[in-house]
């Protein structure tokens, strides 16, 4: 499979008083925390709207495939939606993959949002479309709480037209020394190595990579590492930026940590790595992360920094 991708396209920046589709692509929702993301986009400025169907169920699925499709495209074309994002991930995102027309994706290039399950729309979209997407809070996750946002990157990705930094949190750190420049891509770890094998497999090269995660055992982390450096997906990636990692232990005694963990799978002399950007799984001010740009990441000793180095919307 070709690791080449399209040209980048931009979408049109996000403004206050613009609206933002809400859309449900993976698990059912809890009405009650939509509502709260609701209005806490409503007090950010922005007019949140949802298809009534939205509250619907099939299993553990926000309604049927067909549904889900319908509404994705729908946002999309809808000449008032200026950004769509995802209401919460859980699971039922890959049943999207096949069916999704792109040329209506591609005919109406938008913000889009989202973490988690999200991770392999996010890729697809930008390994299939050029499409920049953005790996960030959701309405009925991060939105629906208190400091659940980080509103400075939050307007940085999708309303500055031009470089920044991106905020680095106080358990931020370095694990190996490097300076490089790629495109910044990724998302959550075991969704990416879900992908391996498939049409949708994720292109890694030339790429610096986000990878996150919650609740996985280290032994699991360093399996899911494993295969992407087995598969040779690791091999032209020129560097690697890790999240927070929320819950990943395998207990409060062990005698390791996930750094050293991480450390021994991937720690490569020629590339750097950082660990504890807090984007996707966190434990407050969710930070949003855009895809599909370049971007340049410097660690040396404990000290990291990743700078956003070209804008990811057009005005």
């Amino acid at each position: 499979m070709s690791n080449s991708n399209p040209q980048l396209v931009k979408p049109r920046a996000l403004r206050p008083g613009d609206t933002v589709g809400i859309i449900a692509p993976a698990s059912n929702l809890n009405a009650a925390e939509l509502k709260a993301g609701c209005e806490a986009l409503q007090r950010a400025g922005y007019r949140p709207v949802y298809l009534d169907s939205i509250p619907e169920r099939d299993l553990y699925f926000a309604g049927s495939v067909e549904r889900r499709v319908r509404e994705m495209e729908e946002m999309f074309e809808r000449d008032d939606v200026r950004a769509i994002l995802c209401a919460r991930g859980g699971y039922g995102s890959n049943y999207l993959l096949d069916k999704l027309d792109l040329e209506k994706i591609k005919a109406n290039p938008k913000i889009f949002v989202g973490y988690s399950d999200v991770t392999c729309l996010l890729t697809h979209f930008t390994d299939a479309t050029g499409l920049a997407t953005f790996h960030g809070p959701m309405v009925a996750k991060d939105w629906a709480h208190e400091d659940g946002v980080n509103l400075a990157s939050w307007q940085s990705a999708l309303a500055q037209a031009e470089a920044w930094d991106v905020p680095v949190n106080r358990e931020a750190t370095g694990l190996m020394d490097g300076d490089a420049e790629g495109i910044l891509y990724g998302g959550c770890l075991s969704i990416l190595v879900a992908s391996l094998g498939t049409p949708y497999q994720i292109k890694t090269a030339g790429k610096i990579l986000f990878l996150e995660d919650i609740a996985a055992k280290p032994f699991q982390i360093d399996r899911m590492l494993m295969q992407l450096k087995l598969g040779g997906h690791l091999k032209h990636v020129r560097g690697i930026v890790f999240g927070q990692m929320l819950d990943c232990v395998q207990s409060p005694s062990q005698d390791y940590t996930l750094q050293e963990v991480i450390t021994r799978v991937v720690g490569d002399p020629e590339i750097p790595v950082a660990f504890g950007v807090s984007s996707g799984h966190v434990t407050s001010g969710n930070i949003t992360l855009p895809f599909g740009v370049q971007a340049r990441l410097s660690v040396k000793g404990n000290d990291m920094k990743l700078r956003i180095e070209e804008s990811a919307i057009s005005e």
